[in-house]
């Protein structure tokens, strides 16, 4: 299928030049249709009937399945939630927490996930380390800057496998090995490069005066026999949570061979599929440590009285109940429409050519200077003007001229976003468009 053939089938893309795939992608008008007629089945059949109930089962099952292609995964990993965000919270809240546990992030998370973290650490009395990425965006390892932060006591890493701020592609394979090979002493001490701690005292939320732990004996659920396994120094591995908003999409993933624990992700972004659906992967091995958050009728198995007696055998556990079922075809419908015009490694590629063809475009511009020195490893190119106009004004600008990118505040930024469906004509015109703006 030609480019301009495929892109016909993106209505959002008729009007104008869009760059804002990082926070959500446009929806093809064949997941459209498969979502109204989604809709439509569910009153003809009755919202609350046998038919439409066995239709919802099978709809679930087919996501799950397509979407675990796309991930290399078995199906029953998956666990369907709404976005990223949630995702990632099942995993946040679902170990168990001790007081002097360690987590470990990076700085370039997002602040949703930071604000989770932060009220992690106030409950539980955790300690929390920021370890400094943005500083190997052009030189550094940053394998060894998280390898130099893990700690005996470290229970879980969490980082975004593309740096939502940067675009910087995380080497995932690698850190998880180091996570799961253990702890080691770091050769220098983790207080040189400038991160930031978070332990003593815990950072309490601007939105929150304090509050009370609550530390007496939790029930033990009818499917449990008592609590985990105590993890020791030495026969624990640190678990990998990764926040997969912009990398499920855009690499080419199998996140068996990773190794990863919980790769949390959406399908409103890079797989231009609906909003509120997402999901979340949670490995075999790391499954058995994972508790639900929120427990729902979805997520159980009942005995012939509707008494709950276990969860359910897979990552199906973490979720809870409704949900907008029609969605589940338009996700996959957006799915199989980027199968049509390439395979993951062919998009990845055009990704990245455009990708590098965007950053020439504006490295040559005077008053631009991007933040990554050499051409970028996927879709987000971020860049600073160096005229002192506010990055919000030109924004608005573009946008006035029918061009969307947006602003970063932490690096101080614009970022503009590239699809494979990208044309370099869109290209030219923002970068030509920029270059009026700033005279």
């Amino acid at each position: 299928m030609t480019k301009n053939k495929h892109r016909q089938q993106f209505p959002a893309l008729a009007n104008k030049a869009y760059f804002n795939y990082g926070g959500q992608g446009p929806l093809p008008e064949p997941a459209l249709e498969a979502i109204y007629g989604a809709y439509k089945r569910v009153q003809v059949g009755g919202p609350f009937s046998g038919e439409i109930g066995a239709w919802v089962v099978q709809e679930a099952m087919l996501t799950r399945r397509a979407i675990a292609s796309e991930l290399g995964v078995p199906p029953e990993t998956i666990a369907l939630t709404e976005d990223v965000t949630v995702g990632c919270n099942i995993a946040l809240w679902g170990i168990d927490w001790h007081p002097g546990d360690h987590l470990l992030l990076s700085d370039c998370e997002h602040p949703g996930i930071v604000a989770s973290v932060m009220e992690l650490q106030r409950r539980f009395n955790i300690e929390v380390s920021v370890c400094p990425l943005a500083a190997t965006l052009n030189e550094g390892d940053a394998v060894a800057v998280i390898a130099n932060y893990l700690q005996p006591n470290t229970r879980l890493l969490v980082i975004s496998h593309i740096l939502w701020n940067t675009g910087q592609v995380l080497p995932l394979t690698e850190i998880v090995k180091v996570c799961h090979q253990g702890y080691e002493p770091p050769l220098a001490p983790p207080c040189q490069g400038g991160e930031q701690v978070l332990n003593e005292p815990p950072l309490t939320p601007p939105w929150q005066g304090g509050g009370q732990v609550l530390n007496e004996p939790p029930l033990t659920p009818p499917w449990q026999g008592g609590g985990q396994e105590d993890l020791s120094v030495e026969n624990h591995k640190v678990r990998v949570l990764v926040d997969a908003a912009q990398s499920v999409g855009v690499l080419p993933l199998n996140l068996i061979d990773s190794g990863v624990d919980f790769y949390a992700f959406t399908g409103h972004k890079w797989w231009c599929g609906p909003e509120g659906l997402g999901g979340l992967y949670v490995s075999a091995d790391a499954l058995a440590d994972l508790h639900p958050v929120f427990i729902g009728w979805r997520g159980i198995v009942t005995d012939a009285n509707a008494k709950p007696i276990g969860l359910k055998p897979g990552a199906q556990r973490y979720e809870i109940a409704t949900s907008a079922y029609p969605l589940y075809a338009g996700l996959r419908s957006a799915i199989a429409l980027q199968d049509e015009w390439g395979t993951v490694e062919e998009r990845y590629a055009e990704i990245c050519r455009l990708s590098k063809y965007l950053w020439e475009g504006l490295s040559e511009l005077s008053h631009v200077e991007c933040l990554r020195t050499s051409a970028p490893e996927a879709g987000l190119v971020s860049f600073r003007l160096t005229n002192g106009m506010p990055h919000k004004k030109l924004v608005d600008l573009l946008e006035k001229q029918g061009i969307m990118v947006r602003t970063i505040l932490n690096p101080d930024c614009v970022r503009a976003c590239v699809h494979y469906f990208t044309t370099e004509a869109e290209i030219d015109k923002l970068v030509g468009e920029i270059a009026i703006q700033l005279g």
